[in-house]
Order: C-alpha cells, then sequence, then structure tokens
C-alpha cells in the first residue's frame, strides 16, 4: 500500500495537467483569445509555452519519469497563472480556485522533495532508500 499511495497520487496530480494541456490544444484559439482578452502580451507563444510545461510535466509525473524535473514544470506553469487568472482579492470563485492550486502546488513540492515513490520508472528515491 505504501507503495501504492504515491503512485496514485503522482497519477491524480498528473492527469488534470494532461487533460488541461490536452483541452488547451483543442481550444487554442479560443484559449489563446481569453488570455488576450485580459491584457496578456503574446498569448499565442505564451500559451504554447505552457502546453508544453503541462504535458512535459504531467507526463513526467505519472510515468515518474524524471518526475521531480515534471513536478518543478507543473509549477513554473502553475504560479504565474494562479496569480494572473485566479487573484485572490477577485471573485468568491477566483479565491476557491487560488487555494485549490495552493494544494496542488503543495502536492507538487512533494514529488519535488521526496521524489516518485517506488511504482515509477526511476525507483526509490536514492535518499530514501535504506
Amino acid at each position: 500500500m505504501q507503495a501504492l499511495l504515491p503512485f496514485l497520487g503522482r497519477v491524480l496530480i498528473g492527469a488534470i495537467f494532461l487533460w488541461s494541456a490536452i483541452t488547451k490544444i483543442r481550444g487554442f484559439e479560443t484559449t489563446s483569445d481569453m488570455m488576450s482578452s485580459k491584457g496578456i502580451f503574446a498569448p499565442q507563444l505564451l500559451l504554447l509555452g505552457a502546453i508544453v510545461l503541462m504535458l512535459l510535466g504531467s507526463i513526467a509525473v505519472i510515468l515518474g519519469i524524471k518526475a521531480r524535473w515534471g513536478a518543478i514544470f507543473l509549477i513554473i506553469f502553475l504560479i504565474p497563472t494562479t496569480i494572473l487568472f485566479h487573484p485572490p482579492n477577485g471573485s468568491e470563485q477566483d479565491l476557491i480556485d487560488f487555494m485549490k492550486n495552493l494544494a496542488v502546488i503543495g502536492g507538487l513540492l512533494m514529488i519535488v522533495s521526496f521524489g516518485p515513490g517506488a511504482l515509477s520508472f526511476e525507483g526509490p528515491s536514492p535518499s530514501l532508500k535504506k
């Protein structure tokens, strides 16, 4: 069970970013237009960068291949996204989404700190082996 839980955690965290990347690819123009309406400079370029970070990060986290780097990629994506699109001083829904994103960042920091766990292509973190 102890080996299974980190794997399930990685899959659940990674899945939301993988799904989000796929929906952004499918609705690239709509998402780019929404970003532009928020005053974001070069929305298509930034959206492409966000999609790359989400795809690479989510796949790495889910599979446990360079999972720490994958988690860092997702954090790099999530911090500016959270600040720009879910300001805590916005609506009540923005505050809820802001807090949820902070919780996800917390989960990603756990992956950065402790590695992907035993059920991964990397295996257990060398620092955690006895």
